[in-house]
């Protein structure tokens, strides 16, 4: 198991609707240590998800620097940057994206399809994951037979599965009840604590901002806050 640091240097993003430029993110820096727990709070448009996309390479930015580990992404090609993701990121989404005729252990495997890996290997390390999130028993399970709580956990599963060096999670406990957060947000922390992944979450709930060790306050495309804590494993 490995982690991996984060570095984001005058970093800038907007978006454009029609000819109207809307600022996103301006002249942002960041550095974020391996194994940190970081939450980001701000309100709706703040640019958080934005933030989150450009450290998964999913977008990149318009000026400035992102490193994760020893990948410069605002220097690599689309493709590049999917090559990389798929191995050392894991990205855990509000709404599960589950597919709904594959069973648990399917939908945790669908990353490993991107690598050359024995069957064998791969049932290993899905039984692995699945071993992590606590849902052996339902692997065979498709998502209209588990709870919202458990498809989060095929969500998480899947995304541990390549054995990323970075977890991504928006909104992670945004669709679930205050029992079903505590649970995920629990996993979360052992997979930080335990495993030693860095793990930068969007939040909105403060409940889950208490869980981490550092959290940031980001606001019209800026930081107004960087707080460190003592994370609270209560519910």
């Amino acid at each position: 198991m490995s982690a991996a640091d984060i570095e984001l240097r005058e970093v800038r993003k907007s978006y454009y609707k029609d000819r109207l430029e809307i600022p996103v993110l301006q002249g942002l820096d960041l550095e974020i240590e391996a194994g940190e727990y970081v939450a980001l709070m701000g309100p709706s448009g703040s640019g958080k998800s934005t933030l989150l996309h450009l450290l998964a390479g999913l977008d990149r930015p318009d000026g400035g620097s992102v490193r994760v580990g020893e990948a410069h992404l605002e220097s690599m090609s689309e493709r590049e940057r999917t090559r990389w993701r798929s191995r050392h990121i894991g990205f855990v989404f509000q709404m599960y994206y589950l597919v709904p005729v594959l069973t648990a252990q399917q939908n945790v495997e669908l990353p490993l399809l991107l690598f050359r890996m024995s069957s064998a290997e791969r049932r290993e390390r899905v039984g692995t994951a699945l071993d992590v999130v606590g849902l052996t028993d339902r692997a065979d399970h498709r998502p209209n037979q588990l709870s919202g709580g458990e498809e989060q956990r095929v969500a998480i599963a899947r995304a541990i599965v390549t054995d990323p060096d970075v977890i991504l999670a928006d909104e992670p406990t945004g669709d679930l009840d205050a029992k079903t957060s505590s649970e995920i947000l629990d996993l979360l922390q052992l997979l930080n604590s335990e495993f030693g992944k860095t793990i930068v979450i969007v939040t909105h709930d403060q409940r889950a901002a208490d869980r981490a060790r550092r959290l940031l306050h980001l606001d019209k495309g800026v930081f107004e806050r960087d707080e460190a804590r003592q994370a609270s494993s209560a519910s």
